[in-house]
């Protein structure tokens, strides 16, 4: 793509430019829950003289300390690294592999995706299922399960166990692809928000407090990684960073939008998992404001984040919110997200680390 790899941006009379080969790096990087190794290597290699420390905690969290003008307080900033997935739970005599998911998928695009098998050697995939010309006709009208597919590799049953067990991760075998205004890619959930935690970094100036950018393990069944986190860091303030639902395309209605594409970054309000601090979203609206930083709101109806392990584990109660970026097809195969939103999810964050210690946090 040359030059096209990366997005011009005018904003104040500065140009900037999304860096779309570390984008495309990150969100095509293998790394499931449980088995984020090969995308955590990538991130501590990103993470190269960006913060004053940088450790692994024993679950696997990378955390990424960038010291403030005052240590009185700490902020906390998540963004996990694991994507949705499958590990193998059968091989049959025949050698179809049969998936147990890591992580919520909607099965109803998994026909014929390329999938690759982490074993000994990476193996190349490809979800099968029973054709449509020999379904019933209550077969054809039925919504495929994930016990429906089984995975194909064309090695005999054999040849196949020489390089994968019953345990084994699997993940989606897709490119990063710039769309126009967007890029579209597998596990942009959550690896947009790893990279935006990567370039705040990088264009971090001293915080206003002692700053953490933790790149957790886990969350996509359980949050589990954060939990830990926030516990050990015990932050004052957290931001979260996580996408979200939009549901902006033909045949929505407009209170299921949830956040549309182009529309700018999400401030959260709520999701099943966490109600964020009034005053945190008060915070993050004034400063998008007074940076003109384009935003929308977001409740997210079903679905949970970082954002709430952290609430609920902060040793002494954390003041948490999140900024979200609207993403279409989400669990699916192939998720897509706006430039433009990426960039004001970046500008965001920023804003909020410097600003932090100029709001007044007392309840009122």
């Amino acid at each position: 793509m040359g030059n096209a790899l990366h997005l011009k941006l005018e904003k104040d009379n500065i140009t900037m430019a999304l860096n779309i080969k570390l984008l495309k790096a990150i969100c095509e990087e293998a790394g499931t829950s449980g088995f984020e190794s090969r995308i955590r290597n990538l991130v501590i290699k990103s993470l190269k003289g960006l913060a004053d420390e940088v450790s692994v905690d024993p679950m696997g969290n990378v955390i990424a300390l960038k010291k403030g003008k005052d240590s009185s307080q700490r902020i906390m900033s998540t963004a996990h690294m694991d994507e949705i997935g499958f590990m193998v739970k059968f091989i049959d005599d025949q050698g179809f592999v049969r998936v147990n998911p890591l992580g919520g998928f909607d099965p109803k695009t998994l026909t014929a995706q390329r999938m690759i098998i982490h074993g000994k050697k990476d193996i190349p995939a490809v979800f099968g299922a029973k054709p449509i010309h020999v379904m019933t006709p209550d077969e054809r009208g039925k919504v495929m399960q994930i016990d429906d597919y089984y995975l194909e590799t064309g090695y005999t049953a054999k040849e196949l166990k020489k390089y994968i067990e019953i345990g084994n991760p699997i993940t989606r075998h897709q490119e990063l692809w710039e769309m126009g205004d967007c890029v579209n890619c597998k596990s942009m959930d959550n690896r947009v928000s790893v990279f935006i935690l990567l370039e705040a970094l990088k264009k971090m100036k001293k915080p206003a407090y002692d700053f953490y950018a933790v790149f957790t393990v886990q969350e996509e069944i359980g949050l589990r990684g954060a939990i830990l986190a926030g516990h050990k860091i015990n932050p004052a303030y957290c931001i979260n960073l996580d996408t979200t639902i939009a549901f902006d395309t033909p045949g929505a209605k407009p209170e299921e939008k949830i956040t549309v594409l182009g529309d700018g970054t999400a401030i959260k309000i709520m999701d099943s998992s966490v109600v964020c601090d009034y005053r945190m979203v008060d915070f993050m609206k004034q400063t998008a404001k007074k940076k003109k930083i384009k935003y929308q709101t977001e409740i997210l109806t079903r679905g949970g984040t970082d954002t709430g392990g952290v609430q609920r584990m902060a040793q002494d109660g954390a003041i948490c919110g999140a900024i979200s970026i609207p993403t279409r097809n989400i669990h699916q195969s192939v998720e897509m997200c706006n430039k433009d939103d990426i960039q004001g999810s970046i500008d965001l964050l920023l804003a909020c680390v410097a600003g932090l210690n100029k709001y007044d946090w007392t309840h009122k």
